[in-house]
């Protein structure tokens, strides 16, 4: 089963060599604290993703004795207190229509209760959804920081403006740096899926799978350029 699940603490020490990786090559760089802050939101995130999979106690508590008072009361009413005394007559069309009545009751209280025992679905579909929030910021901002590095500045032809971003004129340096913010978006997308896999729930599986498309689609823009920068050497 190890190999079938997601490690937190691999796709952790992963971003850590990241950074690493990052501020040994860049050290001045915008990019690395964004490295360091995918590290501290990777450890959160799992931190979180984990603790999703315990159950809500608290919950099934209120559920379990939700159904105990229910089942009691109709136990009550069906048992204990005569037919007549409940509907004031004893005859046949008083008595059917205090049956329906009560498979009516039956019925709504079903209902209900299914509906109390999916509320724990829906508080911890609402908790990822908060975590993939912040988790889909950080995949725009690193969206932005490779936004401006352009293969064309390698060109001899290239002259910036004086409103011109600062360019990194070196290949070998930018394929790095746009790969790096690849790696980044690939783990992005890993610790998305923590959620999926502490989580069975169709719209969290789907709320997952947007992000994971998303860092997916950004990642082939960046690829995209390194190729162009491959193609000019």
């Amino acid at each position: 089963m190890r190999n079938r699940t997601l490690d937190p603490q691999l796709i952790i020490e992963t971003a850590k060599r990241l950074e690493e990786r990052v501020a040994e090559r860049f050290p001045e760089a915008g990019l690395r604290g964004v490295a360091g802050e995918l590290v501290a939101l990777s450890g959160d995130l799992a931190k979180a993703a984990k603790e999703l999979e315990a159950p809500i106690w608290w919950l099934r508590g209120v559920i379990v004795a939700a159904f105990i008072a229910g089942a009691a009361m109709f136990l009550f009413v069906g048992t204990i207190l005569p037919l007549d005394r409940i509907s004031g007559a004893d005859d046949a069309v008083q008595s059917v229509q205090g049956i329906k009545a009560t498979i009516n009751t039956v019925i709504l209280a079903v209902l209900g209760l299914l509906a109390l025992i999916r509320t724990e679905e829906r508080i911890k579909r609402k908790k990822v959804f908060r975590q993939l929030h912040g988790l889909r910021s950080l995949i725009h901002v690193i969206d932005m920081h490779q936004l401006t590095k352009d293969p064309a500045a390698l060109s001899a032809d290239f002259k910036p403006t004086a409103h011109s971003p600062a360019r990194i004129t070196n290949a070998a340096d930018l394929a790095r740096y746009l790969d790096y913010c690849s790696e980044m978006l690939s783990i992005t997308g890993k610790i998305a899926a923590l959620f999926a896999q502490s989580v069975n729930d169709d719209v969290v599986i789907d709320g997952v799978n947007d992000i994971e498309n998303l860092a997916s689609n950004l990642s082939r823009k960046i690829w995209q350029k390194i190729t162009l920068i491959e193609d000019r050497q």
